[in-house]
């Protein structure tokens, strides 16, 4: 994806290999939500940078290559990057017009991904079953039961990282006439309040962004990074 900004839901199902053709009906979600992100693809031959998060390559360059979820995986440069780091990844995205682009981005760089095309709470994921959950600046709709932070946490294997990494300043802000309210969407102290004895919070802070050159999302000058590893 690039550099998604705050305004994305989530995830998506599809084949196993990038060469396989994405499904056209296949799609497990709301699908207004899909509707609404394809026309926001749609209007742009390229909606983000086309390079990884910085904040994800920092905290992944220390981990050892295993297997990774990359929620909101957009046009796909982030998981491009983590396949030709030697990682096996699945990764989901809400829009059919995104998941497109993206297998197109893997085709050119001769790594496979499975894609997914569904609502991250919706995905059939398998529980407990990834070493690293990349979650970059998703757009997470908020529902009473906590329902995305839950299936974010339910991702992670046991010894597994959970990275969530959002724009600072966002979940402050009020709702206005595009549409943007911050108490619809999940941000990451909403994830951390989740945690237990179970994890171990490594990173939690704001910092400078290493902003991409275009894309959506570039005007934004600082993350929030939540880096927190599952113990059992």
């Amino acid at each position: 994806m690039g550099d998604r900004g705050p305004v994305t839901d989530n995830i998506a199902v599809g084949p196993p290999a990038p060469d396989a053709p994405l499904p056209t009906d296949g799609y497990v979600g709301d699908p207004a939500v899909r509707a609404e992100w394809d026309n926001r693809y749609a209007d742009r031959q390229q909606l983000w940078s086309g390079r990884p998060n910085g904040a994800l390559v920092a905290e992944v360059a220390g981990l050892p290559a295993g297997r990774v979820l990359d929620v909101g995986c957009g046009e796909g440069a982030d998981a491009v990057w983590l396949a030709r780091a030697g990682w096996e990844v699945t990764a989901l995205e809400v829009s059919g017009v995104a998941l497109e682009r993206a297998a197109g981005h893997a085709r050119d760089a001769g790594v496979t991904v499975r894609w997914v095309h569904a609502a991250l709470t919706e995905a059939a994921l398998p529980p407990a079953s990834f070493d690293l959950v990349s979650a970059q600046y998703p757009a997470l709709l908020r529902t009473p039961d906590a329902a995305a932070e839950r299936a974010l946490l339910a991702a992670v294997a046991p010894g597994g990282v959970l990275l969530l990494v959002h724009h600072a300043g966002m979940d402050t802000h009020q709702a206005h006439d595009s549409g943007f309210d911050a108490a619809d969407y999940v941000w990451p102290s909403m994830v951390a309040a989740l945690f237990d004895d179970d994890w171990e919070v490594e990173v939690d802070e704001q910092r400078p962004r290493p902003a991409p050159d275009g894309g959506a999302g570039a005007h934004h000058t600082d993350d929030l990074v939540l880096r927190a590893r599952r113990l059992r």
